[in-house]
C-alpha cells in the first residue's frame, strides 16, 4: 500500500488526509495541534461563486484584479472552477453555512461563513472524520524533510526517520517571523526554507498581507475580521473621521492605516453600529470585552499585523514541487492564484481544492519510494528568532525602501540562527529587492507606481530570479 505524509493539521492538510484515506492509500497527518493551526483560527469563511447572480468569470475577475494582474490565470480558474466541488464535499461532511458576505475586493457577497468562527468548524469536522477515516495522527513537530538526491523519502519527526511514499507539506506559511500576527507563532516556515535548500524554488516571497485590523491587547494580537467591516464597522481616526473605502482590498486598506499611524494619529474600527455584534461575532466580542472593550459604544483601536504569506514552495497546478514525490499546498504553496494580494476567503477555498487536487496528483502519479539508506538529518538548532522577527517587520513591512531593505540584508548576516529561517527571510527581503514597484500587497516608497517590465512572478533558490 502506497504511504503518504501529510505535515499540518490545518484545513488543506486534513482535506488532503481524508480525500487520500478514501481512496484506499495509507496516511500519517503530523501535526503540533490541531486548534493551533491558522485554519482553526480563521474567523470569516470560503469564497464560493454559486449564488445566483454570481458566476465563476466574475470571481476570477475580481481575484486577477485583487492580485494586480501577475496571478497564474490558468491556476486561478482552475481553483475557481472547483469551487462547487468544494462546497458539496464539505456538504457531504455535515458541514452547515449560515449565511453569506460581502469582503474586500470581492464583487458579490459570495463569502460563505459559520459564526464568524468558520475555520474551527470546518476544522473540527474534518478531523472527526480523517479520524474516522483510519488517518493515522501522529503529534510531534516535523523538523527536517528526508530528501537524497532531489528526490524525498519522508520526514524527521524529534530525529526519527518516517519513511513515505509521498510526503505533503501542508504546514502553513511564515507569518510567525513577522514581529506582530494574530496567526500561529509556530508558523514560521522552516519547512519552506528546508525545501528550498534541497533543491525546490519558492516563488512570490516579497508579497505578505498585512491584515489591516489588528488588535494588540494585554493578552497579545488577536484579529478582527474583515466580515465586521462587511458588516457596516468604519475605520476612522481619534476625531472620527474616515479616511479609506473599508471595503478596499487588504493593501490599500492596511497602508492608508499605517501612514495615519506614521502621522502621529490614532486608528480605530467603530462598529458601534452593528446591530447584535455579539451575536454575530462571538469570538470577537469575547476577547474585546475582556480587554475592557464594548464595542456596542467604545471605538476599537486596531493596527496592521502580518497576516498571510502569498509566497511559498513553487509548486504547478497540481501541487508538485520541484523534489520528486513532494508535494505542496494551502498557504505553504504558491502556484500564481493569489497574484500580488490574496483576496479574503479566497485563502480558505484554495486549502479545500489543493487538498482535493493533491490526491488525484498522487494517484495519477503513483509516487513509490524505493529502499535508501536514512538520508542526512541536520538537527539544526532554531536559534534567535526574535532578532529575525524584528529584522522582517522593521526592514520588509507595509511600506519598504531600498535603504531598509539592504540594512535589513546586512543585520540579517550576524544573526545566529537557523540557516532555514535565515534563507526564508533572505529570499524576502532579496525580492522585495528586485521587484522595483509597487503592486498588490509589496508597496516600494521608492518605486510607487506598478511597472509593466515587473508583471511577472519572481522565484528564489537562494539567488532571487525576476
Amino acid at each position: 500500500m502506497t504511504s503518504v505524509g501529510i505535515i499540518g493539521g490545518g484545513i488543506a492538510g486534513l482535506t488532503a488526509a481524508l480525500s487520500l484515506a478514501k481512496l484506499g492509500y495509507e496516511v500519517t497527518l503530523i501535526h503540533t495541534g490541531i486548534n493551533t493551526t491558522n485554519s482553526y483560527l480563521a474567523q470569516a469563511g470560503i469564497a464560493f461563486p454559486l449564488l445566483e447572480g454570481d458566476s465563476i468569470t466574475a470571481h476570477v475577475i475580481d481575484t486577477m484584479r485583487g492580485g494586480k494582474y501577475i496571478n497564474d490565470k490558468e491556476t486561478v480558474w482552475n481553483v475557481i472552477s472547483k469551487a462547487s466541488e468544494a462546497y458539496d464535499f464539505l456538504l457531504s461532511l455535515g458541514v452547515k453555512f449560515e449565511t453569506n458576505e460581502t469582503e474586500g475586493g470581492h464583487s458579490f457577497p459570495r463569502v460563505f461563513t459559520i459564526k464568524n468562527e468558520t475555520g474551527k468548524h470546518l476544522t473540527k469536522i474534518l478531523y472527526l472524520h480523517a479520524k474516522e477515516g483510519g488517518v493515522n495522527f501522529i503529534k510531534g513537530e516535523a523538523e527536517e524533510l528526508a530528501v537524497k538526491h532531489g528526490k524525498a523519502y519522508g520526514v524527521f519527526v524529534n530525529g526519527e526517520f518516517l519513511k513515505f511514499d509521498a510526503t505533503i507539506i501542508a504546514s502553513g506559511g511564515f507569518t510567525g517571523l513577522f514581529k506582530y500576527t494574530a496567526g500561529s507563532p509556530t508558523n514560521l516556515g522552516t519547512l519552506i526554507g528546508d525545501a528550498v535548500m534541497k533543491g525546490a524554488f519558492a516563488r512570490d516571497l516579497e508579497f505578505i498581507q498585512f491584515h489591516p485590523t489588528g488588535f494588540i491587547g494585554e493578552d497579545g494580537v488577536k484579529l478582527i475580521s474583515e466580515a465586521v467591516r462587511g458588516a457596516g464597522a468604519r475605520l476612522v481616526t481619534e476625531d472620527g473621521k474616515r479616511f479609506v473605502n473599508e471595503l478596499s482590498t487588504r493593501d490599500i486598506v492596511a497602508r492608508a492605516i499605517y501612514l495615519k499611524m506614521q502621522e502621529g494619529e490614532r486608528v480605530f474600527l467603530d462598529a458601534t453600529g452593528i446591530a447584535d455584534f455579539k451575536k454575530k461575532f462571538p469570538q470577537i466580542y469575547a476577547f474585546l470585552r475582556k480587554e475592557g472593550i464594548d464595542p456596542s459604544r467604545d471605538l476599537i483601536p486596531i493596527a496592521p499585523i502580518a497576516h498571510y504569506t502569498i509566497g511559498g514552495i513553487a509548486v504547478d497546478t497540481w501541487y508538485r514541487t520541484g523534489i520528486k514525490n513532494l508535494y505542496a499546498i494551502g498557504e505553504a504553496a504558491s502556484n500564481g492564484f493569489h497574484g500580488a494580494n490574496r483576496l479574503a476567503s479566497n485563502s480558505l477555498l484554495e486549502c479545500i481544492v489543493s487538498g482535493l487536487e493533491v490526491a488525484r496528483t498522487i494517484v495519477r502519479d503513483k509516487p513509490k519510494g524505493r529502499e535508501v539508506k536514512e538520508p542526512p538529518y541536520h538537527g539544526y538548532e532554531t536559534g534567535d528568532i526574535e532578532s529575525l522577527r524584528e529584522i522582517l517587520w522593521g526592514h520588509a513591512g507595509i511600506v519598504r525602501n531600498e535603504r531598509t531593505l539592504k540594512e535589513g540584508l546586512k543585520k540579517l548576516r550576524d544573526v545566529e540562527a537557523d540557516p532555514r529561517l535565515k534563507l526564508l527571510v533572505r529570499g524576502v527581503l532579496e525580492c522585495a529587492l528586485a521587484r522595483e514597484e509597487s503592486r498588490g500587497a509589496h508597496y516600494r516608497e521608492d518605486f510607487p507606481a506598478m511597472r509593466k517590465e515587473f508583471e511577472r512572478p519572481s522565484f528564489f533558490d537562494g539567488k532571487c530570479r525576476l
